[in-house]
C-alpha cells in the first residue's frame, strides 16, 4: 500500500506546484484577488484552486489501488463518482466567484444522495433522543445522511481561513477515521482515509506556511464530503462504532458552525449565512497575535497567518483525541462532546471580551 500513499502524495504536491508555478497564466479566473472581505488576510493574490491538486491526487491512488484489487474497485469507485458533485460545485465557485450557497448546498446533497444510493451511507440509528425515530426509516436514513454529509463539508469550508487551517484539521480527523477502521478491522475505509490524508499533505506542502496556493471550496466541500461518507459509512458497516464518534470526531468545524449561526442569527440580528470575520479563527489571528499589529508589510502579515493555524490544529485534536479513545463508549463521547462545546464557547466570549489568558498570547 506504500506505493499507492506515495502516488498521492507525489501527484498533489507536483499538480499543486504546477498550479502555483502557473499562477499567472490563470491568475485571472483562479486567483483571489479581493483583500477587502471579513475572513481575508492574505497580501497578495494567490491562487484558490488546491482543491485540483487534492482531488487528483486522491483519485490517482484510489485508481491504482482499485486496480491493484479487484474487491474494493466498486465501492472505491463509486466513492470517486459521489463526491464528484460536491467537487465540482467549489470548484466552480472557486474559478467564477458566482456560484450562489445555493447551487453548491445542491450538489452536496446531490452528492450525499449518491453515496445513500450507491455506498448505502445511511444513518440507521444516532443514539440521540427523538432522532432516532427518523433514523429508523428507511427515507429518514437517507435524510440524516443528506444532512450531516452537506453540514460537514460547509463547516470544513467554513473553517478554511488561514494557512493550514482546514487541512491539517481534515487530515487530523480523517487519520482518527482511518485509527478506529483499522481498530474495528473494516481497511477499505482506513486506507481511502488515508489516501485522503495523503494527498491533503502534498496540497499542504506548498499552503504551509507561506501560502503560495489556497484549498479553495473545491477542496474544502471534497475534504468535508470525505470525511463525512467514510464517518456515516464506519458506522453504517461496524455496529460497535458508537454513532457519536463522528460528532466528536468533527467537534471543531460543526460546533464552530453552529455556534456561527446561533451568534449571527440570535445575537447580532444578521442572515445565518452572512459572512463575518468574528469566527475562533479570525478572532485568534487578530487578537492573540499582537506583535504583528498596525504592520502592512507581506512578510509579517504571512507569518502572523501561519501563526495561527497551529492554535486551531490543537483545538481540533482537543475532540479528535476522545474520540479515538473512546469510540465505542457513547456515554463518555456523550460528556466528553458536551465538554468541548462548554470549553468552545468559554474561550471563544473569554477572547472576545479581552479577557484572554496571557500565556494564550503571541509575543515577539
Amino acid at each position: 500500500m506504500f506505493s499507492t500513499f506515495a502516488l498521492s502524495f507525489a501527484v498533489a504536491v507536483v499538480l499543486t506546484l504546477l498550479i502555483v508555478r502557473s499562477s499567472r497564466l490563470h491568475a485571472r479566473l483562479s486567483a483571489d484577488h479581493d483583500f477587502s472581505g471579513p475572513q481575508k488576510f492574505h497580501a497578495r493574490p494567490v491562487p484558490r484552486v488546491g482543491g485540483i491538486g487534492i482531488f487528483v491526487g486522491f483519485t490517482a491512488g484510489a485508481l491504482l489501488w482499485a486496480y491493484k484489487s479487484a474487491e474494493v474497485r466498486e465501492p472505491t469507485l463509486a466513492l470517486l463518482v459521489c463526491a464528484l458533485p460536491a467537487f465540482c460545485a467549489g470548484l466552480l465557485e472557486d474559478f467564477t466567484k458566482r456560484i450562489s450557497p445555493a447551487w453548491r448546498m445542491l450538489a452536496l446533497v446531490l452528492a450525499a444522495f449518491l453515496g445513500a444510493w450507491l455506498l448505502n451511507a445511511r444513518i440507521g440509528y444516532t443514539s440521540i433522543p427523538g432522532v432516532d425515530a427518523i433514523a429508523a426509516t428507511s427515507i429518514g436514513a437517507v435524510v440524516l445522511a443528506v444532512f450531516v454529509v452537506s453540514g460537514v463539508a460547509n463547516s470544513i469550508n467554513i473553517i478554511d481561513g488561514f494557512n493550514g487551517l482546514a487541512s491539517m484539521c481534515s487530515v487530523i480527523m480523517l487519520t482518527g477515521v482511518a485509527a478506529v477502521a483499522f481498530t474495528v478491522g473494516d481497511p477499505w475505509i482506513a486506507i481511502s482515509a488515508l489516501l485522503a490524508v495523503a494527498a491533503t499533505l502534498g496540497f499542504f506542502v506548498w499552503n504551509y506556511p507561506m501560502g503560495l496556493v489556497f484549498l479553495g471550496d473545491g477542496g474544502a466541500y471534497f475534504l468535508g464530503f470525505v470525511l463525512a461518507e467514510l464517518s456515516i459509512l464506519l458506522i453504517a458497516r461496524n455496529p460497535d462504532v458508537s454513532p457519536l464518534f463522528p460528532l466528536l470526531l468533527c467537534a471543531y468545524p460543526v460546533v464552530e458552525t453552529v455556534f456561527s449561526m446561533y451568534r449571527r442569527k440570535v445575537v447580532r440580528g444578521r442572515p445565518m449565512g452572512m459572512p463575518d470575520g468574528v469566527h475562533l479563527h479570525s478572532l485568534i489571528y487578530r487578537r492573540l497575535m499582537r506583535w504583528a499589529i498596525g504592520s502592512r508589510d507581506a512578510k509579517v502579515l504571512t507569518r502572523r497567518n501561519s501563526l495561527t493555524a497551529p492554535y486551531l490544529w490543537v483545538v481540533c485534536s482537543f475532540s479528535t483525541i476522545p474520540a479515538v479513545i473512546w469510540w465505542d463508549d457513547t456515554g463518555a463521547l456523550a460528556i466528553a462532546l458536551l465538554l468541548f462545546a462548554l470549553a468552545y464557547v468559554s474561550t471563544y466570549w473569554r477572547i472576545v471580551r479581552f479577557r484572554t489568558p496571557r500565556w494564550l498570547v503571541f509575543k515577539r
